[in-house]
């Protein structure tokens, strides 16, 4: 055995730690583009934020959007880096980013297949090369097949993750713009500074692109350098002794270096020269689905009172993981990606070009495809209201609500006045949706029943009573608009000193609301009344 000298062994010290010193740097740098990241899109204005709900809103949309950025700078990790910093910001709402999230898994993909598509003049290795590479697309497009019909229709992930992080996060109602800031962690001086400086958005993003980018690529080199093992052969035996150590091993890799792109397409030629089975690499693979998750959990922890940064850095685990239970614990499940990564390979075999015409038709056509199709679900309807409180004050703001016709989900967009939305950002956005005649604002509920009708509820204030006061038919809201029916809501608290109590006029058939007034034990405190809208 070869003794190492005191000086290769001091040397080895300062390399070990330079190292450390530099991982932990890069994390740094990764935080401080997250934070500016954040604050440049605030900075953009209105009408880039609306122009990114828009975008956003319909769900087929997003799922392209997050699979054609991952596709383009392959690297899912800076994509879902980019979703929690545009949650955290109010760029965009909770239900716009789950489709994101899944098209990024999609998305980050492509790198295996096209590694894949590289052995096609290797006739030998070419097969085994495919069905690798598309395994991980395979897993990704199954679990996104059964898990977005859920989430478009029903809310299932963004539900399921909205009650697990109320529990670790006190919520907010809705996403304040105004009030809410995200600096942290000693960032905040240096961030102001940069926006104070560079008066332009977009040109702070670019910037806070480019550092997010760059902390991640030189954070996945220093662990890669690491984990850097001599040979094929000992990589084989190492990691994919047995499946429970193969898959524990690709989720510990891949949370290390922060890219299922590196670890995954690791696998492809290891596969296709037979160092080990596409069977035995399977596992790695789905633990390093899970393991890629780490990255939307480390930028949430920026904004861990933001309970909606974290929730979407919980909705991501949840669709990898709930992907993994799917398809790894049961053995007929588990052969579907299988089987069709091996079918495909094999195909690809007897024909070429079936390969590149795959990869053109998953990443590109069918997205596309779906977006055209549903390209006219988002209606959208603008409000000007008037507010007028009990000093005399009078002022206007614009409201934007964007309801996809087919989920009757969406939001409601709120901008403190009625100047020009492109040099205004938003000053709150809520999420609303309409369910078996019942119209949810956030946590707030108003049922259209019959008169008289009551149920109970509670917010910040306390608990509270609602009631269907009155209901009212042809209500004429404007010269070219009648209501065919609008109901009076009637909100009190229970045990409230200051006896609050709010009146809220809302018509089923359009979802904003008409006209509000707010009252306490000195009277009336503010009105809120629409002075036009228009509907598109």
């Amino acid at each position: 055995m070869t003794e190492i000298s005191p000086k290769d062994a001091q040397k080895q010290v300062w390399l070990t730690i330079r190292t450390v010193l530099s991982i932990i740097g890069a994390l740094l740098l990764f935080f401080f583009a997250i934070d500016l990241m954040v604050s440049s899109l605030q900075e953009l204005g209105g009408g880039a934020a609306e122009t990114i709900l828009l975008a956003t809103s319909n769900p087929f949309t997003g799922l392209f959007i997050g699979l054609l950025v991952t596709a383009m700078i392959q690297s899912s990790s800076t994509t879902t880096s980019l979703i929690v910093a545009f949650v955290a910001s109010g760029s965009i709402t909770l239900e716009s980013a789950v489709p994101l999230i899944m098209g990024a898994n999609i998305g980050t993909t492509i790198t295996s297949t096209i590694i894949s598509l590289g052995f096609i003049n290797k006739k030998k290795e070419f097969k085994r090369a495919v069905a690798a590479g598309t395994y991980h697309d395979f897993f990704n497009i199954l679990t996104t097949v059964i898990l977005f019909p859920l989430e478009y229709y029903y809310g299932f992930l963004s539900s399921i993750s909205t009650t697990i992080s109320t529990a670790l996060v006190k919520p907010a109602s809705g996403v304040d713009l105004v009030n809410d800031h995200h600096f942290g962690w000693g960032f905040g001086g240096t961030v102001n500074w940069l926006v104070s400086v560079i008066p332009s958005g977009f040109a702070l993003i670019i910037i806070a692109f480019a550092l997010l980018f760059g902390s991640i690529l030189l954070f996945r080199k220093l662990i890669s350098n690491l984990l850097l093992v001599q040979s094929p052969e000992k990589l084989g035996s190492f990691f994919f002794e047995n499946p429970l150590k193969s898959f524990a091993w690709g989720l510990a890799t891949t949370a290390a270096i922060r890219s299922s792109t590196i670890t995954t397409s690791l696998v492809v030629p290891l596969v296709a020269k037979q160092v080990i089975k596409l069977k035995a690499a399977a596992p790695f693979i789905l633990g390093a689905n899970i393991g890629t998750t780490i990255t939307a959990f480390i930028a949430a922890i920026l904004y861990a009172n933001n309970s909606s940064a974290v929730t979407i850095a919980i909705a991501h685990f949840l669709f990898n993981f709930i992907g993994v239970l799917i398809f790894l614990p049961i053995p007929i499940l588990r052969k579907i990606p299988m089987d069709l990564a091996n079918f495909l390979g094999k195909l690809t075999l007897k024909y070429r070009l079936v390969g590149f015409v795959y990869l053109l038709s998953a990443f590109f056509f069918i997205p596309f495809s779906l977006i055209y199709l549903n390209k006219n679900s988002i209606e959208n309807t603008t409000a000007v209201y008037e507010i007028s409180t009990k000093s005399g004050a009078i002022v206007t703001n614009k409201m934007v609500a964007r309801v996809n016709s087919n989920t009757q989900n969406g939001q409601w967009i709120e901008f403190a006045d009625n100047s020009d939305a492109a040099v205004n950002a938003p000053n709150k956005i809520q999420n609303i949706y309409y369910r078996d005649n019942i119209f949810f604002v956030n946590d707030q509920m108003y049922m259209f029943s019959k008169q008289g009708f009551c149920w109970d509820g509670e917010d910040k204030v306390g608990k509270y009573k609602v009631c269907v006061d009155s209901i009212l038919t042809n209500y004429v809201l404007t010269p070219e608009l009648t209501l065919p029916l609008l109901y009076h809501f009637k909100r009190t608290y229970y045990n409230d000193l200051q006896a609050k109590v709010s009146d809220v006029f809302i018509s089923p058939d359009l979802p904003i609301i008409i006209k509000q007034s707010n009252y306490d034990s000195s009277g009336l405190i503010a009105t809120k009344r629409i002075l036009s809208i228009e509907r598109d």
